[in-house]
């Protein structure tokens, strides 16, 4: 893939602009390295046509001490410079991936639900790893590379005018056969790469599935999937090594006919006398020297290439909009919200209606019970309060404010919701509530705890607040965890909250805590029940039944429940969890 070089060039300066410091030392320290690499080998030279010709011991010792001394400098330069490339490189790929990832975040849920989780890891993670050398190396390898070659040329043309060109033709010819060379093996190598990536795809889809694999006997099927998946993974990895070793092969006859040529010239030269034998160890040591810069320049033109695809897959990444664009700042105000839908329509494609003409109202402070069976639009409603989608007709507002006027994050942070699937991260107790919020002091976290009847649970760990709880809530009942998520909605004080059957997957044990805490939570605010059961209701001002998108029954709780006609009493009769599921 061809990717124009200003695409490069504009990331390059997007990400090592801020690092011009650090990419300045490191550009000093680079052009002092290779000094010392072309100046050192002189040093040498001089020892040996002054060994030969009798110097006195005490200037061979001098030059001897000298050699060392820059010797150890050069290397200290050396690893300095590899060290600086290396900050410069993770800072630069570091920030990309951040802004990546952040960029990702703010796409809207159509975004997210056509990309796999495996999908959205390469685009954050790999695409930004393959550019990591371009980042770092840009400069290390294609320029210091690119200023030793000048150098080791210009010396070698100081020395004989035949010898600069024989080894400037060498050059060229060198280059010319490893740029021949080295793609051969490179489509080979993807392949690989793409055979360890199924493979591991593969391992970790079995292992998530270790239990109804084992309950439904189809263990002997894994496995001959599992030896193909291997099979195909070593024959694409042998023959990448096998290509490969076909550049290795190609570079050593070419570098051992460089030395040849080296040691002939140089033989020649010093028999007429042209030069002299610390001379011949020049051009055999730069010769040597040659053979990493042209590789090295080579393999990078090759990289750079390679990159073209993570370069274009990433501006894509960044060139796609949300449909769902923040509003223009208008405040929500504190207290309970009252909520309004005008008329709601939407759909997930653009075809199929999930709601149609949805209209209703609910009041501040007031309790409203949503029921309707699997696919009815109970969800939908909630994604639409938090602005994870819009409205394809109609308009959704909180106390008269449309809510495509507010601040994204200030709809979400005055809504509220507690779901039966309660996300929890590998971190601490006080970073799972707070959602890594460190502007939430301690002391409101402790007292919301309090509130709700936790602070004893926490206590009892072994660093309080501070314990690291395990991913996925490992460890933790359904009902520590949920009680957890009843924390979170706390800590932002929401003016509308949403339950999503908070309490259906409740042990005995914490349901007594999560009806004090269902109490606190609807205290001063307006609500939405979702529910599968009729216990979940019982709190309800009103009752509101969704049934293909549409409104097929909204009103009194009580007044339904009493009336012998209403869906919502025959839902009662017949035992709701079961109608509803």
């Amino acid at each position: 893939m061809k990717i124009p070089l200003r695409e490069y060039w504009s990331l390059l300066g997007t990400y090592l602009r801020p690092q011009w410091k650090r990419a300045s030392i490191m550009l000093v320290l680079l052009l002092a390295s290779i000094g010392l690499q072309l100046y050192v080998p002189q040093i040498v030279r001089a020892f040996i046509d002054g060994a030969t010709v009798g110097t006195p011991v005490s200037e061979l010792t001098r030059l001897a001490v000298l050699f060392l001394t820059l010797a150890l400098i050069k290397e200290i330069a050396s690893a300095a410079t590899t060290y600086v490339g290396q900050d410069v490189r993770w800072r630069a790929t570091n920030a990309l991936r951040r802004d990546l990832a952040l960029h990702c975040m703010r796409l809207d849920m159509r975004f997210h639900n056509l990309k796999t989780p495996g999908e959205m890891i390469e685009r954050v993670d790999s695409d930004v790893d393959e550019l990591s050398n371009f980042f770092s190396h840009f400069v290390v390898e294609i320029m210091g590379n690119a200023v030793l070659l000048v150098g080791v040329l210009v010396l070698l043309f100081q020395e004989d005018l035949r010898i600069g060109l024989a080894f400037l033709g060498f050059c060229v010819i060198t280059v010319l056969i490893l740029i021949r060379v080295i793609p051969f093996a490179v489509g080979q190598w993807e392949k690989a790469r793409e055979a360890n990536s199924d493979l591991f795809g593969f391992l970790e889809e079995r292992l998530a599935g270790t239990e109804d694999i084992a309950a439904l006997g189809a263990g002997p099927y894994i496995l001959r999937r599992f030896a193909e998946a291997l099979t195909v993974f070593l024959n694409d990895t042998r023959k990448a090594w096998v290509k490969g070793s076909v550049i290795w092969l190609a570079s050593l006859i070419t570098f051992t006919f460089g030395n040849i040529t080296a040691l002939a010239m140089g033989a020649w030269l010093f028999q007429q006398g042209a030069i002299t034998i610390g001379a011949v160890y020049i051009i055999f040591h730069y010769n040597e020297m040659l053979r990493r810069p042209l590789e090295t320049i080579t393999r990078q033109m090759q990289d750079l290439q390679r990159a073209g695809g993570s370069v274009a897959r990433i501006k894509e990444l960044f060139n796609m909009a949300s449909t769902t664009q923040d509003g223009t700042g208008e405040p929500l105000s504190d207290g309970a919200l009252a909520l309004a839908f005008d008329g709601v329509t939407f759909s997930y494609n653009g075809e199929d209606v999930t709601l149609a003409n949805v209209d209703f109202r609910l009041e501040p402070g007031q309790v409203l019970g949503l029921l309707g069976r699997t696919g009815s639009g109970k969800t939908t409603i909630a994604r639409l309060l938090f602005r994870l989608y819009d409205p394809t007709q109609g308009r959704i507002r909180l106390n008269g404010v449309d809510l495509r006027e507010p601040k994204l994050d200030d709809v979400r942070a005055r809504v509220g919701m507690v779901t039966q699937d309660v996300q929890l991260f590998r971190a601490t107790v006080r970073d799972n509530l707070t959602f890594f919020d460190r502007s939430i002091p301690d002391a409101r976290v402790e007292e919301v705890l309090k509130d709700l009847g936790l602070w004893h649970w926490v206590e009892s760990l072994p660093d309080g607040l501070n314990t690291e709880l395990e991913s996925d809530g490992g460890g933790l009942s359904a009902g520590e965890a949920q009680l957890l998520a009843f924390t979170r909605v706390f800590l932002h004080n929401p003016g509308l909250v949403i339950l999503d059957e908070a309490s259906s997957r409740l042990d005995p044990a914490t349901e007594q805590l999560i009806e004090r805490a269902v109490d606190k939570l609807f205290d001063n605010r307006t609500a939405i029940i979702i529910a599968h059961r009729l216990a979940t209701v019982q709190r309800a001002d009103t009752i509101m039944i969704l049934e293909n998108g549409h409104i097929v029954e909204h009103g009194s709780r009580e007044y339904l429940a009493t009336n012998a006609s209403s869906r919502f009493f025959q839902l009662m009769q017949t035992g709701m969890q079961e109608v509803l599921a």
